[in-house]
């Protein structure tokens, strides 16, 4: 096949524009997390294309209120909550200087479509919602206003803008909010996939990597880590990350009698981190809601599968069965503790899962997730200039179509800026349509004047791991 595959979200498509990041911290806030890993990661990949990246963001204590990292122009102004008005009244001041905007939500937006041209594509990004958080962390009143703010607030301010959410839970909560615009799943990236992974321990021994913060519910991890503990001889924990809920923690492992047993290392380098993982037989997670478990690949990316409570986020995550298991309540966690070391403890399905958990975390890299999110921003422009209404040109459903490539047949005409096309390696191409069912799949397919694809729905596998994922079995559709 001598066709050359069109890269329509390539990221050297925004060079020499100039992009606007929105979100509450930069990633060297002293409280940065994934999120802020997630837009870094992107925005770098930008500048090195001939993007120029400015982000609008709060400032710590002892940060500078300017400063360029990674080719990034970062500035920083106002606190957890005076970000808002900070980043409005430089919205105001810079009305005009950018050509596209990311507006990242963290519970409260910044309804930056408020002080923008109307012309100007914001795309909304949306790790998880947070409508939970509101009730179990702020007092009625507080929690009321995070609700508004982030449901009737956002879908009155944003209107059908593009969003983009990380994972297909976090689409399904934004559709029971009631958002009824595009929404368009972006995975994180994860960690460079290690050529090679070392032993494991001798004992059993669980690797957590991890904010020590509540909603991560350690407590509860501990607590079954305990039940575990009493039928399997010699277990052991290591728990990697700081935070607030430390120095409890600590005594609540005391006060089980786990001192012995588990280990809190503290924030330690990308290097020491590793080398627990690496030496894992599990990770695990009793988070009761994630956008996405950045966790739970970085460990699969080391051949170490992941025990979860069976919650959005984690449940996209973690192939269940095969990158790991899904537990239905915290109750069971414990016995199913147990159960999944001692079946770790068979050779044949260390390796096994090792191999499955690798392809997995293989599927999400940054430079994936830049072309991705490039798709979306240039899919907003295209809206914003064109006109119509997103809402009949794009769906939450998305399938896969494979064929063999004519020479001569050019894909652009077919192709939207959020596909993915991948070719297969006996020679077929694979693309993965977003937003669009079979039927229309198979209709763009058939102007290219070939009347025989394989077409089928995009299951969540497949829509989070690109059409590398290879081809579940397919109903062929004939153009006779």
């Amino acid at each position: 096949m001598t066709n050359d595959l069109p890269d329509v979200n390539s990221p050297a498509k925004l060079a020499g524009k100039h992009v606007l990041v929105l979100n509450w911290r930069d990633i060297r806030h002293s409280q940065a997390g994934g999120a802020e890993q997630y837009m870094h990661e992107i925005s770098r990949r930008w500048v090195d294309n001939g993007t120029r990246v400015t982000w609008f963001t709060a400032r710590d204590d002892g940060q500078a209120a300017e400063e360029v990292i990674d080719g990034i122009r970062i500035l920083r102004g106002g606190g957890p909550l005076s970000i808002y008005g900070h980043a409005a009244f430089r919205l105001f001041r810079a009305s005009g200087q950018f050509d596209a905007v990311v507006d990242c939500q963290n519970g409260i937006p910044f309804f930056s479509p408020l002080f923008l041209p109307r012309g100007i594509p914001v795309v909304q990004l949306v790790h998880h919602v947070h409508q939970e958080q509101f009730r179990t962390r702020f007092s009625p009143p507080l929690a009321a206003v995070g609700r508004f703010l982030e449901g009737t607030g956002a879908k009155t301010v944003y209107g059908q803008r593009a969003i983009v959410a990380v994972s297909p839970s976090t689409r399904l909560e934004l559709r029971k909010l009631g958002f009824t615009g595009p929404i368009h799943v972006v995975p994180n990236g994860t960690i460079d996939i290690p050529p090679m992974v070392g032993d494991r321990a001798p004992e059993p021994t669980i690797a957590v990597v991890s904010r020590l913060v509540p909603h991560k519910r350690l407590d509860l991890l501990l607590g079954q880590f305990a039940v575990a503990a009493r039928t399997v001889p010699n277990l052991k924990m290591d728990i990697v990350g700081d935070g607030p809920e430390r120095a409890r923690l600590q005594q609540l492992a005391m006060d089980l009698g786990l001192d012995h047993a588990v280990t809190f290392h503290g924030y330690q380098p990308n290097e020491v981190r590793d080398g627990l993982l690496g030496r894992a037989w599990l990770t695990a997670s009793m988070s009761a809601s994630e956008g996405w478990g950045c966790s739970v690949i970085e460990a699969a990316a080391w051949g170490v599968p992941c025990l979860a409570l069976r919650v959005p986020g984690i449940r996209d995550s973690v192939i269940d069965g095969k990158t790991g298991w899904l537990v239905d309540t915290p109750r069971e966690f414990g016995a199913a503790l147990a159960e999944t070391l001692s079946l770790l403890a068979e050779p044949d399905i260390v390796t096994d899962t090792a191999v499955e958990c690798r392809a997995w975390a293989g599927s999400f890299t940054w430079d994936r997730s830049t072309k991705l999110l490039t798709g979306v921003l240039l899919e907003e422009e295209r809206m914003r200039r064109d006109g119509g209404d997103p809402r009949l040109v794009h769906s939450d459903l998305s399938t896969m179509v494979r064929f063999e490539l004519r020479d001569g047949v050019d894909l652009r005409s077919i192709l939207r800026a959020t596909d993915e096309v991948a070719v297969t390696e006996d020679g077929h191409v694979s693309i993965l349509m977003k937003g669009r069912d079979e039927f229309e799949a198979f209709s763009a397919v058939k102007t290219l004047g070939l009347r025989t694809a394989e077409v089928h729905p995009a299951g969540r596998t497949v829509l989070l791991a690109g059409p590398w994922a290879g081809l579940a079995p397919a109903d062929t559709v004939d153009g006779h």
